[in-house]
C-alpha cells in the first residue's frame, strides 16, 4: 500500500506517551544528594571550568551515515518528481543552504571560515557518491567550536560593565547581513548581543548580581547542549540540507526523527504516557496523559524530576542527570507490558529532597490533545439561537501500520470526525465549523475519506506524478455523515492534506472557506524506508527514511494550491506571518501549474450567497468591540514583528516599555469590559526570560491562559453559520440552491429529508 503524505507541518518531538515540552538547554549539574549510579553511565556535559572548545572532541561520519547519504541520492536523483542531477550545480546550492543551517544569523563563522572552506562548493556531490563527508563533518565540527567559543566569550563579558547610553543597536535579522570579517568584528557583534540580553534584564528591575547569575547560567547552558552535539546531529543536519535542496518538504529522517513522524501520525505510542522537558540537568515531569500508566499510578506528579532510569524490576538504576532530553525518552519508551523504573525527585520535596524509585509497566498510550476535538457554540442574535458545531482538526492523521494489519479499529482522523459528528447532530447542531487552523497536513488518503463525510460521493483530488500521467482519488461510499450549513476555517497555518480538503469543498460549493489565505503546499510525498536497500555487512543498522515528494496534487477543477493556496470566501485580518511563513517564502518552491478539470458536478452553488454573508459579516465587526480590540492588538503584534533591530540605549527601551505597557494596560481594560478576561494575548512585556527561565507552574499557566483566552474569530465564523442558516430557513428556494443536492438530504430545513448513510453506519462505518 502507497503511504502517501501532504504534511508541510506535521512533524513534532514526541517523547515517553505524548511529547516532548519546549526546548531547553542544559546548565549545570546540581544534586549532591543523587545515590551512585548502579550501572555505567555517559557522563553528562556539566561544570566545563576550561575553555570550552579545547575538549570538544570531533564527530566523525561512519560507514552507515555515508552509505545512507549515497542511497538518498541515487533515490533524490532518479524518483522525485522534480528530479535533478547530483552535479556541481547542485552541490552549490547543497553548500549555500547547509551554511545557513549551521550559521543562518552569521553568529559563529567569519568571513574567512566562509573562504576555508569554500572549495566545498563544487565538491559536495562528489562527496556523496565517493561515500566521503569529511568536508560537511569538518564544517559542522568548526561550527560547534566557534559556537562554544562565542559562549565562553560571552560569559566572560558578564564581568564587565556596558554602557547604556550610547545610541547603538543591536540587529535582531541578520539573515541578510554579511559575515562578519574577522573574530574582532565577532567580538563587536557578541557584546551587542550580551548588551541586548542584559538590558531586557535589567528593564524588569533585576539588579546586576541577579543579572549576571541568569545570563551565566544561560550561556553555560548552552555550551553544555552544544558539548552534547553527536555525529547523528551532524548527519541529520547535512542529509536536512541534501534532501530539502530539492524542494522545501523532501526530508531525510534519521532513526529517532522516522520514529516521532510515525508516532506524530498514529497519535499512539508505547510507554508510560508523560510530557517530558528539560530543567537545567533534570528531565521534568511536565504533563501526564490522562488514562496512561504514570498517571494511573498515582506516584508521578507534574514538576517531578527523573534522575534515573532502570529497565526491568532488577535492572541497574542508571543517572540521567544531564543527559539529552532524547536519550532520556529512547530509555523510557518501549514495548507494550515490559517495566520501566524511575528514580523521582518529587516537585513538592525539592532538589536536595528523598528520591523515590516508580515502578511502571508501560502500555499504548493515545496522543489525545492532538486527536479531533469538538463543542459547540451557541449564538444569539436577533431573538433567536443557534447551535454552531465546531470540530477542531489538528492534523489528518491515520495508522498506517493498523490499517495494514487490518485493524478493525485502526486510529483515523476521518473515523474521529465521523464520530463527533454523529454527536453533534444528536445535540441538535445547526450548522458545522471544521476549524483546519495551523492544521498542516497529514494523511492524503484521511484528506479523500474526510471530504467523503460533507459530499455524496465524488473525486475530491487529482495526482500528478513526474511523468505526466494523473491519477484521481475519489470518495467512492454513498452518503453523508453532515448534510447541513458547513464552514472550514482556515489560516495560513493551513496546509497540504487541509488544502486538499478545503479546495474540494470549495470546488463542489459545499461549504463556505473562512479566514486567510493557506499556506499553499501542493506536493504529495512517499516514505522511503533505506533500511531495504542498504548493504552494511554485519548486524544490520538502521539508515532511516526519506520522505520524497513523488507527486502533485490538483483541485478536482484543474487548478493547484500550490504557491497560491485556497483564497477564503470570507477573509479575516492577516497577522503578518505571511510575510516569513508559506510555500512562496521558500526560494526553491516547485512552481504553479494546471491541468485539466476532473469530472465533477457541483453539489451546490453558494456564489449568491456568500456577499450576502459578507455584508452581514461587515456589519456586525464594524459595531463590534471585540473584534476592534483584535485588530488594534494586530496591528500593534504586525508592528513588533517588522522590528529588524533594537536600541541598546537604556533610555529608549525604558520609553518603549511604557509604552508598550500603557497599551496592554489598555487593551486588558478591553478585554475584561468584554469578556471578563484580563489577559492581552497579542500584547506581552518582555520578561528578558527564556520558556526554560520561567518556572513550570507560569508556563503551564500562561499556556492555559492562551488556550482558553476568547477566539473572537471562531466567534465570528459562528455568526456567519448562523446568517446561513437563517437564510436558508428564511427562504426555502435558498435552500435548494446551498444545501448539497437541493437540500434533500437535509432534515430539518423545509425539504424532504432522506436517509443519510451515516445514521445507519454507511458511509461513516466505511470511511
Amino acid at each position: 500500500m502507497k503511504l502517501r503524505f501532504c504534511c508541510a507541518l506535521l512533524l513534532t518531538l514526541l517523547a515517553t506517551g505524548v511529547q516532548a515540552g519546549p526546548a531547553t538547554l542544559p546548565a549545570t549539574a546540581a544534586s549532591s544528594s543523587s545515590p551512585p549510579s548502579t550501572c555505567a553511565a555517559p557522563a553528562a556535559a556539566s561544570s566545563i571550568d576550561k575553555k570550552a572548545s579545547a575538549v570538544f572532541k570531533p564527530v566523525q561520519p561512519t560507514d552507515v551515515e555515508t552509505e545512507a547519504a549515497q542511497l538518498s541520492a541515487r533515490f533524490l536523483t532518479r524518483f522525485h518528481y522534480d528530479a535533478k542531477p547530483l552535479d556541481d550545480a547542485m552541490s552549490q546550492k547543497i553548500f549555500n543552504d547547509y551554511l545557513k543551517a549551521l550559521d543562518g544569523s552569521k553568529l559563529f563563522f567569519t568571513q574567512a571560515d566562509v573562504d576555508k572552506f569554500a572549495p566545498l562548493k563544487t565538491k559536495l556531490d562528489d562527496a556523496i557518491w565517493n561515500r566521503d563527508l569529511s568536508g560537511p563533518f569538518a564544517m559542522f565540527n568548526l561550527y560547534v567550536k566557534r559556537a562554544l567559543d562565542r559562549f565562553e566569550y560571552a560569559r566572560g563579558l558578564l564581568k564587565q560593565h556596558f554602557d547604556f547610553t550610547t545610541d547603538a543597536t543591536f540587529d535582531l535579522d541578520r539573515k541578510n547581513a554579511p559575515w562578519p570579517k574577522d573574530a574582532q568584528a565577532l567580538d563587536a557583534l557578541w557584546k551587542k548581543r550580551v548588551m541586548n540580553d542584559w538590558l531586557r534584564l535589567k528593564l524588569t528591575g533585576k539588579k546586576p548580581a541577579d543579572i549576571r547569575k541568569v545570563l551565566d547560567r544561560r550561556y553555560k547552558g548552552y555550551i553544555d547542549r552544544i558539548h552534547q552535539l553527536d555525529g547523528q546531529d551532524a548527519f541529520q543536519l547535512f542529509m536536512d540540507t541534501v534532501a530539502r535542496t530539492t524542494d522545501p518538504h523532501t526530508d531525510y529522517f534519521g532513526p529517532r526523527r522516522a520514529e516521532n513522524f510515525a508516532i506524530a501520525m498514529r497519535l499512539s505510542l508505547e510507554g508510560i504516557g508523560a510530557v517530558l522537558q528539560e530543567d537545567n540537568d533534570y528531565t521534568q515531569i511536565r504533563e501526564l496523559v490522562p488514562g496512561g500508566p504514570a498517571s494511573d499510578s498515582g506516584q508521578i506528579h507534574v514538576g517531578d524530576r527523573i534522575v534515573g532510569v532502570a529497565q526491568g524490576k532488577d535492572g541497574c538504576m542508571m543517572d540521567v542527570i544531564g543527559w539529552r532530553l532524547d536519550d532520556v525518552v529512547d530509555k523510557i519508551r518501549g514495548k507494550k507490558g515490559t517495566v520501566v523504573r524511575l528514580e523521582i525527585i518529587p516537585a513538592k520535596a525539592g532538589l536536595d529532597g528523598k528520591h523515590t524509585v516508580v515502578t511502571l509497566t508501560r502500555e499504548k498510550v493515545t496522543i489525545k490533545e492532538q486527536a479531533a476535538k469538538k463543542k459547540i457554540i451557541k449564538v444569539t442574535e436577533g431573538g433567536k439561537t443557534h447551535l454552531i458545531g465546531v470540530i477542531d482538526l489538528p492534523s489528518f492523521y491515520e495508522d498506517f501500520a493498523a490499517r495494514s494489519a487490518g485493524d478493525p479499529d485502526y486510529k483515523s482522523a476521518t473515523r474521529d470526525v465521523a464520530k463527533l459528528l454523529k454527536e453533534l447532530k444528536q445535540k441538535g447542531v445547526d450548522g458545522i465549523i471544521v476549524d483546519l487552523r495551523n492544521n498542516g497536513g497529514g494523511s492524503l488518503s484521511e484528506a479523500v475519506n474526510l471530504t467523503g463525510l460533507f459530499i455524496d460521493k465524488g473525486p475530491v483530488v487529482q495526482v500528478r506524478q513526474s511523468d505526466g500521467s494523473v491519477e484521481v482519488d475519489a470518495d467512492t461510499d454513498p452518503g453523508m455523515v453532515w448534510a447541513g450549513p458547513l464552514a472550514v476555517m482556515v489560516n495560513r497555518g493551513t496546509a497540504s492534506a487541509s488544502e486538499i480538503f478545503t479546495s474540494a469543498l470549495k470546488d463542489y460549493g459545499r461549504g463556505i472557506v473562512i479566514g486567510e489565505p493557506t499556506f499553499g503546499k501542493g506536493t504529495v510525498q512517499n516514505l522511503v524506508n533505506l533500511d531495504r536497500f542498504g548493504s552494511h555487512p554485519g548486524k544490520k543498522p538502521t539508515y532511516g527514511e526519506l520522505k520524497m515528494t513523488i507527486a502533485k496534487f490538483f483541485r478536482i477543477n484543474g487548478g493547484s494550491t500550490q504557491l497560491r493556496g485556497v483564497k477564503p470566501d470570507i477573509g479575516f485580518p492577516k497577522n503578518g506571518d505571511d510575510k516569513d511563513f508559506g510555500e512562496d517564502t521558500y526560494d526553491n518552491a516547485l512552481p504553479w501549474t494546471h491541468i485539466a478539470p476532473a469530472k465533477y458536478r457541483k453539489v451546490a452553488d453558494l456564489e449568491s450567497l456568500v456577499p450576502v454573508l459578507e455584508k452581514k459579516h461587515q456589519q456586525r465587526v464594524a459595531k463590534s468591540p471585540a473584534w476592534k480590540l483584535l485588530l488594534d492588538e494586530l496591528a500593534v503584534y504586525r508592528k513588533n514583528r517588522a522590528r529588524t533591530e533594537v536600541s541598546l540605549n537604556a533610555d529608549k527601551r525604558e520609553a518603549q516599555r511604557k509604552h508598550f505597557e500603557a497599551l496592554q494596560k489598555s487593551f486588558n481594560a478591553r478585554h475584561k469590559a468584554i469578556d471578563g478576561s484580563t489577559d492581552s494575548i497579542q500584547v506581552q512585556l518582555d520578561d528578558g526570560l527564556q520558556p526554560d527561565e520561567r518556572s513550570l507552574k507560569n508556563q503551564i499557566k500562561d499556556e492555559k491562559e492562551a488556550e482558553n483566552a476568547h477566539d473572537v474569530m471562531l466567534d465570528e465564523t459562528a455568526h456567519i453559520v448562523a446568517d446561513e442558516v437563517d437564510l436558508i430557513h428564511a427562504k426555502p428556494k435558498l435552500a435548494s440552491e446551498v444545501l448539497p443536492y437541493g437540500g434533500k438530504q437535509t432534515p430539518g430545513f423545509g425539504l424532504p429529508a432522506l436517509k443519510v448513510a451515516s445514521d445507519a453506519g454507511g458511509a461513516a462505518s466505511s470511511h
